[in-house]
């Protein structure tokens, strides 16, 4: 049984990416007791599933190492990873907390050796890599992954497998009785950091994501190019492993559109001159990149990097809103529409297209367990009525990564506010 010790002066900080941990360390590192619950393996989040950042193009390592650090030396932060908030009740300063949490099958003394891996046969998606690859039943989700300690899949529980996987661990750490349980835990505040989602690109029919297997998303390109995705860093065609050297982005992919996502979420157009050079650094001048936009959103510090991108002979520009893509006869998309700038009708084909879809909350207001406010895209909102609750990060907006430390900054410091109130009148 999982032994979690928590207060009504307890911050519970829900999402361990990199707005979750943020909020967590700010909170810990003041002397709050934190206990910080992911769903997922390993923390992180989306940041960790990146290749690099803009603008300066640098490895997520960059950062997350450096937090990573931070959480292993706080005594004051509790991880609880394969973890899900199901209940939430009482109010400000007094919460009561339901968590599930999921078995890994894997205790504290797994040294990541790998030979479970090794002896496990039986192969699962890849979800860390977008499912563009698969993977081992028994697997370790990332090099950055943290705790660092491998997962046997609940799939392949109860079959040779599993126990081959056992047998072949030499530390003890293979515990394949493992059952799904449930905890409860109070706190005084919460912070609810629970991400975004990339928006369901098959949902923009026009677009034939689920059809050509050549259009691809944002996301999903991110790891192509990552020497450490499915590809090993080559950017290849999914539908003949070809290497794809004439690469098309459309911006707004599925959003400012009523029938979509009604907001803009600020990232893409950056995330897509970024990529550009991923086509370069992979071809040099015979990488070809065309950007595909309503119009380019490079706000602040970020005019620059979008000046150099405009400037590249290898990158352009057309002003227009893709209307469709079909695919010609050599499995390669092709984008139509009408080019604003002259207003010419274009059908151009490419070797791949990526969709730059645009970000969802993961968790949308109306399914936290609480009553929380929130917008018509489901981000939360300040909410008057529920003072202890307090959003971060892309649960509260489309945010890129630093503007998400930011706001994962600032909840935590709510956070602090409402426990000290709670100290004080204690004593």
């Amino acid at each position: 049984m999982t032994s979690v010790v928590a207060t009504n002066q307890t911050i519970l900080v829900v999402g361990g990416g990199i707005s979750g941990m943020t909020a967590a360390l700010e909170a810990a590192e003041t002397g709050k007791q934190v206990v910080l619950v992911e769903k997922n393996p390993y923390l992180g989040g989306r940041t960790v599933q990146l290749y690099r950042y803009f603008p300066k193009m640098c490895h997520p390592t960059c950062g997350l190492e450096i937090n990573l650090r931070r959480l292993k030396a706080n005594p004051r932060i509790q991880v609880l990873t394969l973890a899900e908030v199901t209940g939430i009740t009482g109010g400000k300063g007094d919460y009561s907390i339901s968590v599930k949490l999921k078995p890994r099958h894997v205790n504290a003394n797994c040294t990541a050796c790998g030979e479970c891996g090794k002896a496990v046969q039986t192969e699962i998606a890849d979800e860390f890599n977008y499912n563009l690859g698969k993977i081992k039943a028994a697997y370790l989700p990332s090099s950055m992954a943290y705790p660092q300690r491998y997962v046997i899949d609940a799939s392949i529980i109860g079959t040779p497998d599993a126990e081959r996987a056992k047998a072949a661990c030499k530390y003890d750490a293979i515990d394949l009785e493992q059952k799904e349980e449930t905890i409860s835990l109070n706190a005084g505040a919460i912070v609810w950091a629970t991400g975004w989602q990339p928006y369901a690109a098959e949902k923009i029919v026009y677009y034939g994501y689920d059809r050509f297997p050549n259009v691809i998303t944002n996301v999903e390109f991110e790891r192509l190019a990552d020497p450490h995705g499915p590809t090993g860093g080559k950017i290849l065609r999914p539908s003949d492993g070809k290497e794809a050297k004439n690469v098309a982005f459309i911006q707004c992919a599925g959003s400012r559109d009523e029938n979509h996502l009604r907001h803009c979420s600020r990232f893409c157009c950056m995330g897509s001159l970024k990529q550009t050079h991923y086509v370069e650094e992979a071809f040099g001048d015979a990488g070809k990149s065309t950007i595909y936009y309503i119009d380019i959103r490079a706000i602040d510090r970020f005019e620059d990097f979008y000046q150099k991108v405009q400037a590249n002979p290898n990158v352009s520009f057309v002003k227009s809103k893709v209307a469709r893509i079909t695919q010609d006869k050599e499995g390669n998309p092709v984008c139509n529409g009408v080019n604003v700038e002259g207003y010419k009708r274009y059908a151009t084909a490419h070797d791949l297209v990526v969709l730059a879809v645009g970000m969802e909350p993961s968790v949308k207001g109306i399914d936290i367990p609480a009553e929380v406010m929130s917008d018509s895209s489901g981000f939360i909102m300040a909410d008057p009525a529920n003072a202890g609750i307090f959003g971060a990060g892309c649960a509260t907006n489309a945010l890129d990564v630093n503007r998400s430390v930011q706001s994962a900054t600032a909840a935590a410091l709510r956070a602090i506010q409402v426990v000290n109130k709670v100290a004080r009148a204690e004593v």
